[in-house]
């Protein structure tokens, strides 16, 4: 893959929009902004290059810099990074990739966020019935080394309806989310060869995503389900 690197500007371009979070601002820098944009769609473009040298994207999604402030309480209309979703194509892959790009709190996360009730059910239930499998490629020395298993951020407070609070496994049952997340630096985002370090994160995960799709389109005997 070409080497594409983020903007030397971006993080300063987004540390200034946080001090002067509004339209008026924004406008007056919206010839900044647009030339921002321009670098960052090369460098996602890059991103999905790489993806597609090794999994199959269906779609990228750019979120857009606007908020929707409707039932926020912070009415700030901007966000103050940029983000974008790598989903994969067909019924046989599942899961995405993500990747967020903001000073002080860079990372990528790749999995399922807020899977829909029957996921999230069958994934509990996978690892109520069985977590060696998961345990194995989270304790994978290479993987050990750069994600902490599932981000614990979001879980139930003890144990879902219907699970043991004192399974073995209750640690992976009680999240809501399923995904793995690695931090950058700020120095680390703006290295020559920081394109190059996200496929190589991501392509490490592919183990990972490959096993969650089996969970999910099989049911608990394996039988596939699509």
């Amino acid at each position: 893959m070409d080497v594409i690197k983020v903007s030397d500007t971006l993080f300063g371009f987004l540390n200034e929009l946080k001090e002067n979070n509004h339209k008026e601002w924004f406008d007056n820098n919206k010839p900044r902004f647009q030339v921002e944009e321009k670098s960052l769609k090369k460098f996602f473009t890059a991103i999905t290059d790489g993806l597609n040298e090794f999994d199959e994207i269906e779609k990228v999604k750019i979120f857009r810099i606007y908020k929707d402030v409707r039932f926020s309480k912070d009415k700030t209309p901007y966000k103050t990074n940029r983000g974008a979703n790598w989903m994969r194509a067909g019924a046989n892959r599942r899961g995405s990739y993500y990747l967020q790009l903001e000073p002080g709190n860079s990372f990528l996360a790749v999995g399922f966020f807020e899977p829909n009730p029957q996921d999230l059910l069958r994934f509990r239930k996978e690892f109520e019935m069985d977590d060696a499998q998961i345990r194995k490629i989270f304790n994978q020395s290479e993987f050990k080394k750069e994600f902490d298993g599932f981000d614990k951020t979001n879980q139930v407070k003890t144990a879902p309806k219907g699970f043991d609070k004192d399974h073995k496994a209750i640690d992976l049952i009680k999240n809501k989310n399923f995904f793995v997340i690695h931090y950058f630096s700020d120095k680390e985002v703006l290295d020559k060869n920081f394109s190059k370090e996200v496929i190589r994160l991501f392509k490490l995960t592919f183990p990972f995503l490959n096993y969650m799709t089996e969970v999910v389109t099989t049911d608990l005997n394996g039988v596939s389900t699509i």
